[in-house]
């Protein structure tokens, strides 16, 4: 049996896996591995891990069978063929797990994240190793192979998995998870409206001003009001959502205008979070591209080339796209299968789009997110995703 897991602090950010293999019979842990995968996502965090986990299995017995265990939908619906694997780098580890054992002999169940707690421990040991500047040095060591193990006291199984109808000690009992079938929460983001600032092509972030709506803005708000009270109505234009259930929005007055639009169509509160506020533009706050260009060319150049450096004074693009995922996180575990509606601004919602689609940090300039616009993404319990729509205008 192998469990397997990976992780990325930031999405992508530093990364790292971890993955066991365990006797299927016994439960004793026969090798553990872990190690930092550098820059990268989640899911190729995830799928290094089972590329090693594989490869640990085979190095303790190469005709061996394997049942792998692990916390993502992602892979596990991927590599059992039930979903495609279109990410070129997450194609390229699929088609190497694949080259380490054949399909036949891996059997792929989906646990829940607390039923995977030992590889994701050696999958942040890993992590943490790395931000010190070391290699994980935690392994346990393999047993003698099979081939050459005493028939007295064999090391392993030759099947790391058991046959149906076999015992298999203590986890005989419990059936194989399938993926996350209930209902997902759905987060729908909801851009502000217009700001004197915002008609005026200028940059106004979370220190600066604070400008409210403009006059045109209040109307936009008024639309988007009732789009959102559409939702789940034939004819909405987010579709396969429910009536939205809560409410919440930036700190900035922009924001806080437009979601009290929003709530009072709903007959619902508003919940401020501070974890989904503009990013900070620092000096380059009030101004427009070109003058931003004008001013601090190398500086934008390397922010528009996506070297998530921060603007003079204001905060860089990898430490705002950190805190709208934890944003994100804590309202999926707190809104579990519920329609969730925030009202942010253009950054965090690129923000969003682009971790749920993997994408690299180029991406984030590549989603146009236009004043008042829905977008839509939904969450499953075990980490699946699945954008509904991006930039849709009422």
């Amino acid at each position: 049996m192998v469990e397997a897991d990976g992780g990325s602090r930031g999405n992508p950010g530093p990364a790292g896996y971890g993955a066991l293999v365990a006797d299927a019979t016994t439960g004793e842990v026969l090798l553990e591995v872990a190690d930092s995968v550098g820059w990268a996502t989640n899911n190729v965090a995830e799928y290094s891990g089972l590329v090693a986990g594989l490869r640990a299995a085979v190095s303790i017995d190469p005709t061996c069978t394997v049942e792998v265990r692990m916390d993502s939908k992602l892979v596990v619906e991927q590599m059992s063929g039930r979903w495609e694997t279109k990410h070129p780098d997450m194609r390229a580890l699929a088609d190497t797990a694949r080259g380490v054992l054949p399909p036949g002999r891996v059997r792929y169940t989906w646990v829940p994240r607390a039923e995977n707690r030992r590889a994701d421990r050696l999958a942040n040991e890993a992590m943490d190793a790395a931000a010190a500047g070391r290699r994980w040095s935690g392994a346990k060591p393999p047993p003698a192979s099979p081939a050459v193990a005493s028939s007295a006291s064999p090391a392993v199984s030759s099947t790391l998995v058991p046959s149906p109808g076999t015992a298999s000690g203590p986890d005989s009992a419990r059936a194989p998870r399938g993926a996350d079938t209930g209902e997902p929460t759905v987060l729908v983001m909801v851009r502000h409206g217009r700001t004197p600032l915002t008609e005026d092509h200028r940059m106004s972030g979370r220190g600066g001003a604070d400008p409210g709506l403009s006059a045109a803005g209040r109307e936009d708000a008024r639309r988007a009001a009732a789009e959102v009270v559409r939702l789940g109505t034939p004819g909405s234009g987010v579709p396969d959502t429910g009536p939205a259930q809560v409410v919440i929005c930036s700190p900035l007055l922009r924001t806080r205008q437009t979601a009290q639009a929003i709530a009072d169509g709903l007959g619902l509160p508003v919940v401020v979070d501070d974890g989904w506020a503009e990013i900070g533009f620092g000096e380059w706050d009030g101004l427009t591209y070109g003058e931003i260009a004008e001013r601090w060319p190398k500086e934008m150049a390397a922010w528009q080339g996506s070297v998530l450096v921060a603007p003079p004074g204001g905060e860089s693009l990898t430490d705002h796209a950190a805190r709208i995922g934890a944003a994100r996180r804590r309202l999926v575990t707190e809104h579990p299968g519920k329609v969730v509606v925030v009202v942010a601004h253009v950054t965090p919602i690129r923000c969003v789009v682009t971790e749920a689609l993997d994408a690299g940090p180029a991406a984030l300039w590549r989603t146009r997110i236009s004043p008042v616009s829905l977008t839509a993404v939904r969450y499953w319990s075990d980490g699946g995703t699945e954008v509904l729509t991006v930039n849709h205008v009422p």
